[in-house]
C-alpha cells in the first residue's frame, strides 16, 4: 500500500524568521490603537533568535540562532523601543566573516572534522534574560550569561556572577524569589555522567553558595522550578550519545536519544542549605518548561508544567528554522503532586487538553501558589503540524477554565508576561509581542489581565520585524 504525506506548505509565521533580524536604536513607538495605561510603568525585555543565516547557510536548530535582545521602555506619556543582538565573542567573529565559524546545539562547525575540537559551542546568548539592579543578563543555558546595560543594550562581556568558572554552564530559567529577592539557578556539566550544579545568588546576581550532584549519563535539563522551601528538578529520559559529539561527527541535537525505557528522575533540593533532600523515579515524560510550584497544604509539593509523551518535541523545533514544519510534538498542560520527602510522584492530571508552551505566572507568586497561569495556545482549527501559537489564554487554577485571545489568522504572539500596575495592586497587564503575517509588521500588544478576550487596551508598533522569540521578562519601573 502506498501513502502520500501531507504536502508541507509555507505558513506566515515563517516570514518572520526567513530574514535575519535588522537592530533599532531607541525609537517612540507609535500607538496603533487604544492608550498606554497610565499604571504601566517598567520595561519589557525579550530574548530570542534573531539570526538563522549567515552566508547563505542556515543554522540546523532554532536554538542555533545568534541571541538578539527587544527592550521596550514604558516611559510617561509613551514607550520607546530598542533592538540589539547580544555581542558575544562568537557573533562578532563570524560577522566579521559572514561565515559560521562555531557549531552549536544543532549543527556541528563548518570545515575539517577536527574544528570540532578546536572551535567551542558557541555561546549563542539567545534563551531568555534575568534583570538585576545594576544590568541585564542574557541568559544560555550552555555557558556564562553576558551583562547588558539595561537601558541601551549594549553588551559589556561574559559575567561569572562572582564563582562561575569561564563557560560554566548557567542555565536560562533562574528563579527569583518574591519575598528574599534570592535568585536560584542550575547548570549541568556535561561528561559521561553529567554534573548537575545549584547555585543560588544574592539580589545582585552574586552567587554565595552551590552545590553539586552527579546525573545519570548526559541528559537534557532545561529548566526546574522553586515550590516553597524546595527546588525540584524532572530529568526526563533523553541522553546525549557522546561518542559522535566527542569525535566530531554529529552535533548535539542529533545525538539525543529518547530513551522510553529509562524512568523521569524527580530530584528535590532544600532550597536553603541546598542538600538533596530526596531522589526517585516517575514514568516517562519529557517537558521543556514549567509553570509553577508550590507546597500544599497537606505538605505535598504541587508542580504545573508543559507535558510531552516522548521527544518529538525537539524535532519540531529543528524545523522551525527552515520555515516548514511537519511534526506535530504536542505539548499539554499537567499538574503533579509529589511527597518533598521521598520524591514519589503521588498524582499525575492533565490540566488542559490543548497545544500549548510558555506558561508563567506573576513574579510574584512564583513558588507560591497562583490562581492563574498564562500561557500560549494554538487556536481552534488549526493544523498544530504546520502553524505555530496563534493565541494567548489564562488558565484559572481553581474552575480549571480557559480564557483565550485569539489574534486572528497570521498573527502570532510570544509568551504572555504580567505586568503589575503600578497604581493599582488589583490591576495588572499581560504584554505580549505579536508578528502580524498579514502586514509583515510586529507590535507590542497590551492587555487587560482580567479580560484577556477584549480587544488589546494598546498596540505599539515596532519600526521593524522581531523574529519569534523564547522568554521575555518584566522590569517594574
Amino acid at each position: 500500500m502506498i501513502t502520500t504525506s501531507k504536502p508541507v506548505t509555507r505558513r506566515a509565521w515563517a516570514n518572520a524568521i526567513a530574514q535575519p533580524a535588522k537592530e533599532f536604536l531607541p525609537t517612540p513607538l507609535p500607538i496603533l490603537s487604544g492608550k498606554i495605561p497610565e499604571g504601566l510603568k517598567g520595561s519589557l525585555y525579550r530574548n530570542g533568535p534573531g539570526r538563522l543565516e549567515r552566508g547563505g547557510v542556515r543554522v540546523g536548530h532554532w536554538f542555533d540562532g545568534d541571541g538578539a535582545i527587544l527592550g521596550v521602555h514604558f516611559i510617561e506619556g509613551g514607550a520607546t523601543g530598542l533592538y540589539r543582538y547580544v555581542q558575544t565573542s562568537g557573533y562578532q567573529e563570524e560577522a566579521a566573516v559572514d561565515n559560521f565559524l562555531y557549531g552549536n546545539y544543532g549543527m556541528t562547525a563548518p570545515g575539517p572534522i577536527w574544528n570540532q575540537w578546536l572551535k567551542p559551542i558557541k555561546n549563542a546568548a539567545n534563551t531568555s534574560v534575568l534583570v538585576l539592579p545594576d544590568k541585564l543578563l542574557a541568559l544560555w543555558e550552555g555557558g556564562n550569561p553576558h551583562a547588558l546595560d539595561l537601558q541601551t543594550l549594549e553588551t559589556r562581556g561574559t559575567d561569572d556572577l562572582g564563582q562561575l568558572k569561564e563557560e560554566s554552564p548557567f542555565s536560562a530559567h533562574p528563579k527569583v524569589d518574591p519575598k528574599t529577592g534570592e535568585i536560584f539557578n542550575f547548570g549541568v556539566a556535561p561528561g559521561l555522567n553529567a554534573t548537575l550544579k545549584v547555585y543560588k545568588s544574592d539580589y545582585t546576581g552574586k552567587i554565595i553558595q552551590q552545590n553539586s550532584i552527579p546525573l545519570d549519563g548526559l541528559p537534557l535539563v532545561h529548566d526546574f522550578v522553586m515550590a516553597g522551601q524546595y527546588l525540584v528538578f524532572f530529568v526526563p529520559p533523553v541522553r546525549v550519545n557522546l561518542l559522535p559529539v566527542g569525535v566530531g561527527l554529529s552535533n548535539y541535537s542529533d545525538a539525543l536519544k529518547w530513551q522510553p525505557h529509562k524512568a523521569t528522575q524527580v530530584i528535590i533540593f532544600d532550597r536553603e542549605s541546598l542538600s538533596l533532600v530526596s531522589r526517585s523515579e516517575a514514568e516517562s515524560w519529557f517537558q521543556w518548561h514549567f509553570s509553577n510550584g508550590y507546597v500544599d497544604n497537606d505538605g505535598s509539593v504541587v508542580i504545573d508544567f508543559v507535558r510531552y509523551p516522548d521527544f518529538q518535541t525537539n524535532q519540531r523545533l529543528k524545523e522551525v528554522a527552515t520555515g516548514k514544519t511537519h511534526t506535530e510534538g504536542k505539548g499539554t498542560l499537567w499538574r503533579s503532586r509529589l511527597n518533598p520527602q521521598t520524591g514519589k510522584v503521588t498524582q499525575l492530571q492533565e490540566l488542559l487538553d490543548r497545544g500549548c508552551e510558555f506558561p508563567v505566572v506573576p513574579e510574584t507568586l512564583v513558588g507560591q501558589a497562583s490562581p492563574y497561569t498564562y500561557l500560549t495556545v494554538h487556536r481552534d482549527g488549526v493544523d498544530m503540524t504546520q502553524e505555530v501559537f496563534g493565541a494567548i489564554a489564562r488558565f484559572d487554577n481553581k474552575t480549571d477554565s480557559l480564557v483565550m485571545a485569539d489574534l486572528g489568522e497570521n498573527r502570532y504572539p510570544s509568551e504572555p508576561l504580567y505586568a503589575a500596575d503600578a497604581i493599582n495592586p488589583e490591576q495588572g497587564w499581560i504584554l505580549t509581542v505579536v508578528y502580524d503575517g498579514n502586514s509583515d509588521t510586529s507590535e507590542v500588544m497590551v492587555f487587560d489581565s482580567n479580560a484577556l478576550d477584549d480587544e488589546p487596551v494598546c498596540r505599539l508598533g515596532l519600526p521593524n520585524v522581531i523574529p519569534h522569540s523564547f522568554h521575555g521578562k518584566w522590569k517594574p519601573a
